[in-house]
């Protein structure tokens, strides 16, 4: 046994380019509906913004030479992954379903910069 154990996973950061925190905004808190954390004036002052919804924290940090991971991704758990599917597709972001993955139903998304996101749900037929 270790002298230290894991609580939960604090928070999870995805790169994004030089002034496009407005459209971080639109996607985060306008499209999946989460909240802007105030960011403290030291991070702040080095752009990007912050989010959190139920449990789940995203921070976006502004990266100079962004580019886009084709594997990195968070793994969100949801509840009526549907519904989220649903939004997704309305406000034109990508849906690509998965069933690759035993005892859950999950979908691939993207944000407005391809950053690639998992989105899970127990499958209540298993």
């Amino acid at each position: 046994m270790s002298e230290f154990a894991f609580a939960r996973l604090h928070h999870v950061q995805l790169d994004i380019p030089a002034g496009s925190e407005e459209r971080c905004r639109e996607f985060w808190a306008g499209v999946l509906g989460m909240a802007e954390l105030a960011k403290p004036p030291v991070l702040a002052a080095r752009g990007g913004c912050w989010f959190r919804g139920g449990g789940v924290e995203v921070h976006l940090g502004v990266v100079p030479d962004f580019q886009v991971s084709p594997k990195a991704h968070p793994g969100l758990l949801v509840e009526s992954l549907d519904a989220l599917a649903d939004r997704l597709a309305a406000h034109g972001h990508p849906v690509t379903w998965d069933d690759n993955f035993p005892g859950f139903r999950r979908f691939h998304s993207a944000d407005p910069f391809g950053n690639r996101l998992e989105f899970l749900e127990p499958d209540s037929a298993v």
